[in-house]
């Protein structure tokens, strides 16, 4: 497996820890996003389980006169849609991709809801608090001692729980939206492509679908470790806990260049596993993209290859 240079893994690790810090209550409120097709709703949602999280929510063209809506919940949303706002500037395009799939009827009308991570605890956020639980002592000792630094434990079910118990529901009363899991799904990238993999399988009942681009296997490593106790430990809560397929759609994907190309050993277990447990080509796809980088371009550039499997058109 390859090794990535320092210089590299270290612009990596800076890329996973802080992609972007929401605003405070403290500092002036960041503008919306400009998208160029629909417009964005700005929502700052309070909760009893975490910290306060900026929302962007995504309204298509014509809103609402295609209700009931399919809802998209993705995670890192302040890197969804303006890359002259973000950090790096790039973004994910995903309004303009959405925007024209709804309008070329290749997908069913959707929102898109967009959750701003918890910047410096983003990881903590992400990590899969069950698959952390899972490690032994001496196995969480080494996943700390690795690249990528969890500032406090993992608390992702408690993030679920905004998610499922706060959030939604909010959602869902406020917008002209389809309440269904058949009309519900999940998707993020690197950390958040895990979050979407634990939200389907802790919650099959409210998300239907799940995009999982680039998964970050490694867990807590930005390098190839023999010890790193992570992408087996996600392969072992997989096998007991992904959804089963009956009313189920899971997308992976993954590229190979830079840290993508740390990803496959891990994501054909992973295949195989979903595989076996009964899912065909009907619902369930991984990808590769050779060349694809980790980088919200590359994760732009097939947006629309997730989302139309995701949420394709009803059948009427």
């Amino acid at each position: 497996m390859p090794t990535l240079p320092a210089r590299l893994v270290a612009r990596l690790a800076s890329l996973l820890a802080i992609v972007a810090v929401p605003a405070m209550a403290d500092t002036p409120p960041a503008p919306l996003p400009h998208v160029a097709a629909g417009r964005i709703v700005r929502l700052q949602e309070t909760s009893r389980f975490v910290a306060p999280h900026t929302v962007d929510v995504w309204l298509p063209p014509g809103y609402p006169t295609q209700a009931p809506y399919a809802v998209l919940y993705m995670f890192d949303g302040q890197m969804l849609f303006d890359a002259a706002q973000t950090w790096n500037h790039q973004s994910w395009r995903a309004a303009d991709t959405a925007a024209a799939l709804i309008r070329e009827d290749r997908t069913r009308p959707f929102i898109i809801v967009g959750i701003w991570n918890a910047g410096e605890r983003r990881e903590s956020e992400y990590y899969p608090q069950k698959v952390w639980r899972s490690l032994t002592d001496a196995q969480r000792q080494r996943a700390r001692g690795m690249e990528l630094k969890l500032p406090v434990e993992p608390y992702s079910d408690d993030y679920l729980r905004f998610l499922v118990d706060e959030l939604k529901p909010r959602i869902d009363r406020r917008f002209r939206v389809a309440a269904d899991a058949a009309d519900t799904a999940v998707m993020g990238s690197s950390m958040g492509g895990l979050m979407a993999m634990y939200a389907i399988s802790e919650y099959p009942q409210v998300f239907g679908g799940a995009g999982c681009l680039s998964t970050h296997w490694p867990g807590t490593a930005l390098q190839p470790h023999a010890d790193n106790p992570s992408p087996s430990a996600f392969v072992a809560y997989l096998q007991a806990h992904a959804p089963a397929p009956g009313g189920h759609r899971v997308y992976f994907d993954h590229g190979t260049a830079t840290l993508d190309a740390l990803y496959a050993p891990t994501q054909q277990r992973v295949d195989r596993l979903f595989r076996a447990r009964g899912y065909t080509p009907a619902n369930f796809r991984s990808g590769v993209f050779p060349g694809a980088a980790h980088t919200e371009d590359a994760w732009a550039a097939r947006l629309a290859q997730p989302m139309q499997f995701l949420l394709p058109p009803r059948s009427h």
